[in-house]
């Protein structure tokens, strides 16, 4: 039997919302690391004030491409600048259909001249390799999946481990002997540890200094131990799921954009060649925010906030259309809204400590009775004392300051009016900066 693919899902249920609309959905949340080590208030202190140990093993799909057009590919389907794009550097790689809407962001780390890694959310990975596929580029892939995901179980091939926050580079240093080498924001140094090879990418997470260091997996236990015994004496904190779920918000990083793949009739290929059972035909749409239109949830890159990332120097797929709505007045804007923790308390934890909160759901945003928005992922930062929503807003709603408020509930589908009055509660917010924490607005990438 033919596995289905995401066109078979889609004209089985009627429709891309059909198919993706699930009211009350979970968030998911990597089920091989622990969701809390010491509790996930302690865990998201520890990268605001102390030391923090993350393991990123699990969740993350990898795909290695090389071969003598695996430049050209990724130039070919994707905005980056490549002309200026070194050996042993990583970047935040954004593909675009041809109508300028995002496929999904990924990190593209370069490994040589002819070999990059690309990470994270697969919907990238699968663009790049279909249109590939589909051009007789000379490439070749090599594919491993989220530990979800991973055929027959298994180990991943390579370790991620992050050390975040104001003491990390003094831990980093005790667990190499001393400093690391110098390293430019979003590059790659080698380094051993006791004699095993590492990559160590500089980054941070909510504006906190950092590393992550990569490395095959024979030596992820020894090195995940290592760090564990010198961070010790700094008070190093091991960081669940649920904690590790949330600095996006803090970041601006708005990890789970729809791709805008599931209309257009040049693109009825693409949905065929994808497997029904992957992150285009599975994730989930939920919340107060409900439309049957699938592109009423496409973004722009420019309102995700990559507009800096576009390089129109060169040919890509979607450029014309990026270069048509390039400062355009109806795009909207990426901000955070922080929630009042009294409505807070009231809505989400019946007027208690609503504990941890994390929601990827599509909640209406609204000024008065209209619709100005719609958040993208709402999470507890126990730092700052409520609920903090990543969200899309109307240009004319963005300015730091605006109140407005969150309609939060579960919006049934298509069984309602998109509009309808629900009766779902309020919650009143004010508009503020993305990234909302300050360091990482201004300062951590000063040195790229």
């Amino acid at each position: 039997m033919a596995t289905p693919s995401l066109q078979d899902g889609i004209d089985k249920s009627g429709s891309p919302i059909e198919l993706l609309w699930q009211p009350n959905a979970e968030p998911w949340l990597p089920e091989v690391v622990d969701r809390e080590f010491t509790g996930w208030r302690q865990e998201q202190a520890a990268w605001h004030e102390g030391v923090a140990l993350l393991n990123l093993s699990h969740h993350m799909f990898d795909m290695w491409i090389e071969g003598p057009d695996a430049t050209r590919v990724l130039a070919d389907h994707g905005v980056n600048n490549f002309e200026k794009f070194a050996i042993g550097q990583a970047k935040q790689y954004v593909p675009v259909t041809r109508d300028g809407n995002i496929v999904t962001d990924g990190i593209l780390a370069r490994e040589g001249e002819n070999k990059y890694l690309l990470s994270g959310i697969p919907a990238a990975q699968h663009w790049v390799q279909y249109h590939a596929e589909k051009g007789g580029y000379d490439v070749a892939f090599e594919t491993d999946p989220s530990s979800a995901f991973r055929p027959g179980g298994g180990d991943p091939k390579l370790f991620r481990y992050q050390i975040q926050g104001p003491l990390a580079a003094e831990l980093v240093q005790r667990a190499f002997g001393g400093p690391l080498p110098e390293t430019k924001f979003f590059h790659f140094t080698a380094v051993t540890l006791n004699g095993r090879p590492l990559r160590a990418l500089r980054h941070g997470m909510a504006g906190q200094a950092g590393f992550e260091f990569i490395g095959d997996w024979e030596h992820a236990a020894y090195v995940h131990e290592t760090f564990l015994k010198v961070g010790e004496p700094l008070g190093l904190v091991q960081v669940g799921a649920r904690a590790y779920a949330t600095p996006s918000v803090e970041s601006g990083w708005i990890p789970s954009p729809v791709p805008g793949i599931y209309t257009d009739p040049e693109l009825a290929d693409y949905r065929a060649w994808l497997p029904l059972f992957g992150i285009e035909g599975k994730r989930p749409l939920n919340g107060s925010y409900f439309s049957a239109d699938i592109e009423d949830y496409y973004v722009s890159p420019f309102e995700l906030g990559y507009g800096k990332l576009i390089h129109f120097g060169h040919d890509f797929v979607g450029r014309d259309a990026l270069l048509a709505a390039k400062g355009s007045e109806t795009l909207r804007k990426k901000v955070t809204l922080v929630l009042d923790p009294f409505d807070v308390r009231r809505v989400i934890g019946e007027d208690q400590d609503p504990g941890f909160v994390l929601s990827y759901a599509r909640h209406r945003v609204e000024s008065g009775d209209g619709l100005v928005g719609v958040t993208m992922q709402a999470a507890s930062i126990d730092p700052v004392g409520s609920v903090l929503a990543l969200s899309l807003v109307d240009a004319e709603h963005a300015t730091p300051g605006t109140e407005v408020t969150v309609v939060w509930g579960e919006h049934p589908g298509s069984g309602a009016a998109s509009e309808a009055d629900l009766g779902f509660p309020r919650i009143r917010a004010t508009v503020q900066a993305a990234p909302f924490n300050e360091h990482a607005r201004t300062l951590y990438r000063r040195d790229r």
